[in-house]
Order: structure tokens, then sequence, then C-alpha cells
């Protein structure tokens, strides 16, 4: 059994690797559209180091089970936070007239719910050997199993989404 200590210490450090490596990545991005390639560059190796912390840490705290038991974390991690966190927030933002956050908010609360729904789906025919395609919008964070005409949360076109491979 791992120390208390230890483990908190193992969660704090996963979620701080894991931050650095979204907001890294935001970096990147700007610092592409600026211009400013090595910037870019470095922006995007130092996000795939914080990758492989993360990861590390993660192996450590013993937190990645068969696919089934992470498919069942991956619906009450979603599920949680499109039923209880989410909300809460999409509350306060309404309150204080934050749209911009309202809008991020709402967006990922409506994306939640369908990445859930698809853990489930994936989960309940796990054995099942016919291979989906996945249809993401790059707004809003919805997943498709089809390709659609519109995104029903965000409203973008067909052209905001991709294939993940």
């Amino acid at each position: 059994m791992m120390n208390e200590k230890t483990l908190k210490h193992l969660k704090e450090a996963f979620a701080g690797e894991s931050q650095a490596n979204r907001k890294y990545l935001a970096f990147s991005k700007k610092a592409e559209q600026e211009g400013f390639t090595n910037a870019a560059k470095m922006f995007k190796a130092a996000a795939e180091a914080e990758t492989i912390h993360a990861h590390s840490h993660l192996k450590a705290m013993k937190g990645i089970g068969t696919t089934a038991e992470n498919l069942k974390e991956g619906v009450e991690g979603e599920t949680f936070e499109f039923e209880s966190m989410y909300p809460e927030m999409v509350k306060e933002a309404e309150a204080t007239g934050e749209k911009e956050a309202l809008r991020s908010f709402t967006f990922a609360m409506k994306a939640e719910e369908v990445h859930a729904k698809l853990y489930q789906q994936i989960l309940d025919n796990l054995d099942s050997k016919d291979e989906l395609t996945f249809h993401l919008c790059t707004i809003c964070g919805n997943v498709e199993l089809k390709p659609v005409d519109k995104c029903f949360i965000c409203g973008a076109g067909e052209k905001a989404f991709k294939i993940v491979e």
C-alpha cells in the first residue's frame, strides 16, 4: 500500500504536468500563429515531456486499469463533469455575465455528456470488432460517430469536424 503523502504528491504532480501539457500546446499554437517557429517547437517539445511525466506519475499511483476499468472511470468522470461540476460553473458565469466563460463551460458540459455515452457504448460492446470512426468538433469538443452537417452543440459546420485516428 502506498504512503498517503506520496499518493497525494503523485496526484498533485499528475495534475500539474497534465495542465502544463495543455497550456504549452496552446502556447505553441499561438507562437505558430505569430510566426515564432522555434518557440512553437520548444513548447511542443515541452508539452510532450510533460505528457511523459504525467503518464509516469499515473502509472506510479496505479491509475491505469484494464480497458473496461478505464472506460468505467471515463463514464464516471464525464458524468460527474456534466451533472455536477459544469452546472455550477455555468450558473456562476451566467450570474456574473462572463459570456466567454459561460460559452466555454456550456460547450464542455454538453460535450462531456456525449463522451460519457460513447464511453458506455464502447464498454457495452467492448468485444465488438466493428471499427468506429470518431468525428471531433474542433470548436466545442463534441464527438459524433457519423459525419454531420452541423454540430448540435455549437452550431459549427461540417468543416469544423476532424476524424480522430
